[in-house]
């Protein structure tokens, strides 16, 4: 709840308009989708990733039906093979935890050393679901309000078309 607490506090700040859902702690698009969160707005899948070298990280946002390929992404990004980043490396750089994955964990990127990668398709979304930092809730915002919660934090932003 301290996680979920301080992304409020930090959306009230930025006077961002958002509405939340609290629920039972979900660790799959499919268990959002048995508690119908899926039909209030487009669900975000959100992937943790590292190249090779273990030197950058990417957060990588696409719609939530969509398979990533790791290889197309890497091409389009000029990097090294990508992989999922461990725990241990999600928790240092987002202070997050496996299941809990959201953009919102920028917050916590002090560094500003996650890369965010967002698929074109989320860019037009009126109503973008994401956790705040824990995975008992869902918060609903624009995909400018998230923008504009990634930019003021300093990450980047990168939109790449993912098929």
């Amino acid at each position: 709840m301290e996680m979920r607490d301080a992304v409020l506090k930090r959306l009230d700040e930025m006077g961002i308009a958002y509405e939340i859902d609290s629920h039972e702690p979900v660790y799959t698009i499919e268990a959002m989708e048995s508690l119908g969160l899926d039909k209030k707005g487009d669900v975000v899948k959100n992937l943790f990733l590292r190249d090779a070298k273990g030197k950058r990280h990417f957060l990588v946002l696409l719609q939530k039906d969509k398979t990533a390929d790791l290889k197309a992404i890497r091409a389009i990004l000029g990097c090294s093979a990508l992989s999922f980043a461990s725990e241990e490396r999600l928790e240092k750089y987002m202070k997050l935890t496996k299941g809990a994955v959201s953009p919102l964990g920028v917050i916590n990127d002090t560094e500003h050393a996650v890369e965010v990668v967002v698929d074109r398709d989320l860019t037009n979304k009126a109503r973008l679901g994401v956790h705040p930092n824990d995975n008992t809730a869902t918060i609903w915002l624009s995909w400018d309000s998230l923008k504009k919660i990634i930019e003021s934090n300093g990450n980047g932003i990168r939109v790449i078309n993912l098929k």
